[in-house]
């Protein structure tokens, strides 16, 4: 019996069918058993050919690769998918469904791009669909839709599929003069937070569905600004801000350079460039730069993370969310070293438990938490 990942193809392109075809095949840990041409032969030939993984392109005749990927993760026995999308505003806009819908990750194709075009891609892309096998099946259902809460308060229903959502109220500090609740529970964990004034997220694979399941369970009223930096590429941040924006009492945007850090206030990483938190008149701003070398990530956590320790040492709350590699694991141990407040999600609830592990690896985390239990956890802590 083979040990290859056995991969099924689908492109109304013929040149991007033997381009992935080529791609894919370069390593022999995989085999393409099969290929389609539109949305319906997907879900046929996941029936019929039981693939690994399948790559699937958004826009395709009969029924698109939205389509067929909800289809697809519906059924009884899902298949992990991984879309092949454009860079426009409308491959962004149906690439962040398809992740909402249950997609594991995406591939740009990027062709006139000469750093991301999908033709140097082979690599990230064998690497991508290796970890798509890995994702349990209950990763591939679509993300329960999120009413934004109003700015008086925050409390939603909470339901098996959905975390309760703390109340907005204004962050208690903690003082060594009279102990808290807050202070209470803590005793238990590792390290005790300072006063933390920002808190910094850290996120990749599954990323934008995680952030779903977070940002919006903050309060509306939170008392420090945020700042997440997601791997994505441009023309992807500013439709997932705009779409976490819409489910969320907090203001998220895509970050801009020379943005002044306001409480409240959820600043989304620009794509491919790094962003950076720094010092300026007593302000906090942002900064956005291209890469000096210092990661092939864009944004990089690990930059980010860096930047938040040089001028805030350790007063802030640092989560690492699931993703796919090591990035952030020197910036939070940097952080940890200061004295921030280090939360990174569990293997059981990470689509991928690669960063939340190198996290956990490298310092030592005041807390490993499901998900749903994530944005709780950072309230109790301001």
């Amino acid at each position: 019996m083979s040990d290859k990942v056995r991969v099924l193809i689908v492109d109304d392109s013929a040149f991007m069918r033997s381009v992935l075809t080529r791609l894919i095949s370069a390593s022999d840990d995989f085999e393409i058993v099969g290929t389609g041409v539109n949305g319906q032969e997907a879900v046929d030939k996941v029936k019929e050919l039981k693939p690994d993984v399948v790559t699937l392109d958004i826009e395709m005749p009969v029924k698109t690769g939205i389509e067929a990927l909800s289809e697809i993760v519906s059924s009884d026995n899902p298949v992990p998918c991984v879309m092949i999308s454009s860079l426009t505003e409308e491959g962004a806009q149906a690439t962040l469904e398809a992740l909402e819908l249950g997609a594991v990750d995406f591939i740009p194709k990027a062709l006139g791009d000469a750093s991301r075009n999908i033709l140097r891609q082979a690599g990230i892309i064998q690497e991508k669909l290796k970890a798509a096998v890995s994702v349990r099946k209950r990763h591939m259902r679509p993300t329960t839709p999120v009413r934004a809460p109003s700015a008086a308060t925050s409390q939603a229903p909470a339901s098996p599929a959905t975390p309760a959502r703390p109340e907005a109220k204004a962050a208690p500090r903690l003082t060594t003069e009279t102990p808290t609740p807050v202070q209470k529970r803590l005793s238990t964990k590792t390290g005790r937070p300072k006063s933390p004034k920002i808190i910094v997220v850290g996120s990749s694979t599954g990323g934008p569905k995680a952030l779903q399941e977070f940002i919006p369970f903050l309060p509306a009223n939170l008392s420090v600004p945020v700042v997440v930096a997601q791997h994505m590429p441009a023309n992807f941040t500013g439709p997932m801000a705009n779409r976490l924006n819409a489910k969320s009492g907090l203001n998220v945007q895509e970050a801009q350079h020379g943005d002044v850090l306001k409480p409240g206030n959820v600043y989304i990483a620009q794509g491919g460039k790094h962003l950076r938190v720094v010092q300026k008149s007593g302000q906090y701003i942002l900064s956005i730069d291209e890469d000096n070398g210092e990661s092939h990530y864009m944004p990089s956590v690990s930059v980010l993370a860096k930047s938040v320790s040089d001028v805030l040492g350790g007063d802030a709350i640092a989560v690492m969310l699931t993703g796919m590699g090591t990035d952030g694991a020197d910036g939070f141990t940097e952080l940890k070293g200061k004295g921030a407040y280090i939360i990174a999600q569990d293997e059981q609830t990470s689509v991928v438990y690669g960063m939340p592990k190198a996290v956990a690896e490298a310092c030592k985390v005041n807390e490993i938490l499901p998900l749903n239990e994530i944005a709780q956890a950072v309230v109790d802590v301001l």
